[in-house]
């Protein structure tokens, strides 16, 4: 028989159903630890069943979001270290639920890979198990697809949804907004998941570094510093929310303090940022420095150290500041909110000391 006569398989082409089939099993032992009051059902339906509980809600309003994790990803091809991702993945998506006042009910992934490495997708999925652990979600459905051909065999790309819900009368969109309302910034984890590509460029195309090189700026090894997972800000806002008047919430990711505020800026306002408010993390100031980067370029592609904005009134900041300690979490007084004049720039920086 030639191989024209061969019977030819699935299998034959890249696809192995049999591992997919075993690797939906182990999903569902991990899925099976990010429990919460709604989920029905398990893992390996056609569907994820989530039943809704608004007896609470006077008007429930979903609130939904989708990302992925980004260029970030070449980092843990570089490094093989595949068990931080999945919390970038739903950080990117959960943050952006939360931060307009809703609380995340469930996640979904999806993951696409050149050739199934079961061992590889577990690590993936424990992730995004660990970032719903901590987004307080449950992982309720997904899908993962082995396309030969279409990645390099060692490659994957993710993509996630999140799901949350918010009484309308409690949603967080800015509307609020005054003239005379400060900027709370509250600190970011690392670069989280933007600004990746500028990263790679810096790091291995223009210093030659390897992921394993030690840097000593950053005290680690580059590819640690580099694949430190986005902070998930879901319980903090939660809590802040609860009984503080926190009028805007601006999740700080592509596009950076400047583009993000923006989104939730009435259009008569504009924001002075203050100077030296905070302290920039080292890692950003590294790359700004081998990269010989722009500071309005640095401040329109990262986040600075800065992952979560709260836009409060005047009264109420120093509340947040102290709250959002109390909850080991750095927080400054970093900008305030002021009348629009003319056609300048609706965000600009002063030299401006943080109060006491």
């Amino acid at each position: 028989m030639n191989d024209s006569d061969k019977s030819l398989t699935y299998a034959d082409a890249g696809v192995d159903i049999d591992k997919a089939s075993d690797f939906v099993n182990a999903i569902k032992k991990i899925a099976a630890k990010t429990p919460r009051t709604g989920v029905m059902g398990e893992i390996g339906g056609f569907g994820g069943l989530y039943s809704l509980n608004t007896e609470d809600l006077e008007k429930p309003v979903l609130v939904s979001s989708t990302d992925g994790v980004g260029t970030k990803l070449k980092i843990a091809f570089m490094m093989e270290k595949h068990d931080t991702v999945g919390i970038d993945l739903v950080a990117m998506c959960v943050n952006d639920v939360a931060v307009q006042g809703a609380r995340p009910l469930f996640f979904l992934d999806y993951l696409s890979m050149g050739e199934l490495r079961s061992d590889v997708a577990e690590q993936i999925v424990e992730g995004i198990a660990e970032g719903c652990r901590q987004a307080q979600c449950a992982l309720i459905a997904g899908e993962t697809a082995e396309m030969p051909g279409f990645y390099n065999k060692n490659e994957y790309d993710l993509a996630g949804f999140s799901v949350g819900i918010v009484d309308n009368d409690k949603i967080v969109d800015g509307s609020e907004i005054r003239v005379g309302h400060k900027l709370v910034g509250i600190a970011s984890s690392g670069l989280h998941s933007n600004g990746y590509s500028l990263v790679r460029k810096i790091c291995f195309d223009v210093l030659k570094h390897k992921v394993t090189d030690h840097i000593d700026e950053l005290g680690m090894p580059l590819g640690e510093a580099l694949l430190t997972p986005t902070k998930i800000y879901t319980d903090i806002i939660r809590r802040l929310i609860k009984d503080l008047p926190i009028h805007g919430l601006a999740h700080i990711t592509g596009g950076g303090i400047v583009d993000n505020v923006l989104r939730i800026l009435p259009a008569s306002c504009c924001v002075e940022m203050f100077q030296g408010s905070w302290e920039v993390p080292p890692i950003f100031t590294y790359l700004q420095k081998a990269g010989n980067v722009e500071d309005t370029e640095m401040w329109r592609t990262f986040n600075n150290g800065i992952g979560l904005i709260a836009i409060v009134p005047e009264d109420a900041a120093q509340d947040v500041v102290e709250r959002a300690g109390g909850m080991d979490e750095k927080a400054h007084i970093i900008g305030q909110v002021v009348q629009q004049k003319g056609t300048t720039d609706r965000i600009k920086w002063v030299s401006h000391n943080e109060p006491a």
